[in-house]
């Protein structure tokens, strides 16, 4: 039996979601939070939980901060994130703060229930929809080490993640906020993918990259 706690501060959703769960003869809900700050009290209290299912943006304490927290205390109850931000900036801070599973409001019932039972026996799980979009961004880099061994030009994974935010238009502030680095040290990977590609500014660094099949 998995015992879950669930923290959702919108009622209709936190309602929809335990009546999905309680039909399944493995998983029971042992509590109801609002926010991060209750489902810590309500360990606190002694009630015994295997698993939380919690969103991110909730009042007073949020899901990742909650996860922190559990992190800190050295707590082996595991958080899984169930919210509406796609972005990939949110699933990578979910999981250095310790969460094992990351998933999307509009995945199926079938997957959500599958995505618990996996996650309980120890595995990590990031839902399907999310997990195909980050395959499509790997695909993006299909020629590089074709192209290094044409060259004799090395490229650092950071240098590869920076060229493909380069060129879907973000800035260096927004590329350095999106791989939780300095501007500064994105400054750096730009002025090294020009020197090393022989290119004269950004533009030309693009096609450079697209046309050697750096980036698609």
């Amino acid at each position: 039996m998995v015992k879950i706690i669930l923290a959702e501060d919108h009622n209709i959703v936190r309602n929809g979601i335990r009546n999905l769960l309680e039909k399944v003869k493995d998983l029971k809900i042992v509590g109801e939070a609002l926010n991060g700050q209750e489902v810590l009290d309500l360990l606190d209290s002694g009630i015994s939980a295997d698993m939380i299912l919690a969103d991110i943006n909730m009042p007073v304490m949020s899901g990742i901060e909650m996860a922190e927290r559990l992190k800190e205390q050295g707590s082996i109850v595991k958080v899984v994130i169930l919210s509406m931000l796609d972005h990939e900036r949110y699933v990578v801070q979910a999981f250095q703060a310790g969460v094992s599973g990351y998933l999307l409001k509009n995945i199926s019932a079938d997957e959500l229930i599958f995505s618990l039972q996996h996650i309980h026996i120890d595995g990590r799980y990031i839902c399907s929809e999310l997990s195909l979009r980050f395959l499509d961004r790997l695909i993006q880099q299909p020629n590089r080490h074709k192209l290094e061994a044409e060259t004799g030009i090395e490229y650092t994974s950071r240098e590869i993640e920076t060229l493909i935010l380069i060129a879907d238009g973000l800035t260096n502030q927004e590329i350095a906020d999106r791989l939780f680095t300095s501007k500064r040290t994105i400054e750096n990977y730009r002025q090294s993918l020009i020197e090393k590609t022989g290119t004269k500014n950004t533009a030309s660094l693009i096609r450079y990259a697209i046309q050697n099949g750096l980036i698609n």
